[in-house]
């Protein structure tokens, strides 16, 4: 069993940046991939980023390549993503995600764990 729970989240000026955590409990964080998902209002779940278990592979949303970076680190147990250069339709719920494999995390399909959320307004 894992639980996760996102932190970071607030209001940030068009252009600004903002870093999320997700701290994760529970064993073989580790052996798990992990990603990045936000539903914005009235819209669908869309994949954001997603990292291998070992962190040696990353792979982005083109709404967010070259703009958000994901990272990890196991021995603290937290997934990370940088999101530089916000705009306004960056605005979501922003969740994080634990998978068995690195396509399942790539693709949304059959995720093992989610935490709750934490919302991002990108906003003057």
């Amino acid at each position: 069993q894992v639980q996760l729970e996102e932190s970071g989240g607030g209001l940030v000026q068009p252009g600004g940046s903002l870093r999320l955590s997700c701290a994760a409990s529970g064993r073989t964080f580790s052996s798990y991939a992990l990603g990045w998902f936000r539903q914005a209002p009235g819209k669908e779940r869309d994949f954001v980023a997603a990292i291998t278990s070992s962190g040696g592979h990353t792979y982005y949303a083109d709404s967010v390549k070259g703009r958000f970076t994901i990272s990890r680190d196991n021995a603290k147990n937290t997934v990370y993503l940088q999101m530089n250069s916000l705009k306004a339709e960056d605005t979501a719920v922003y969740c994080c995600a634990a998978a068995t494999s690195f396509g399942k995390v790539v693709y949304n399909m059959g995720m093992d764990y989610w935490g709750k959320g934490t919302l991002v307004t990108v906003s003057s």
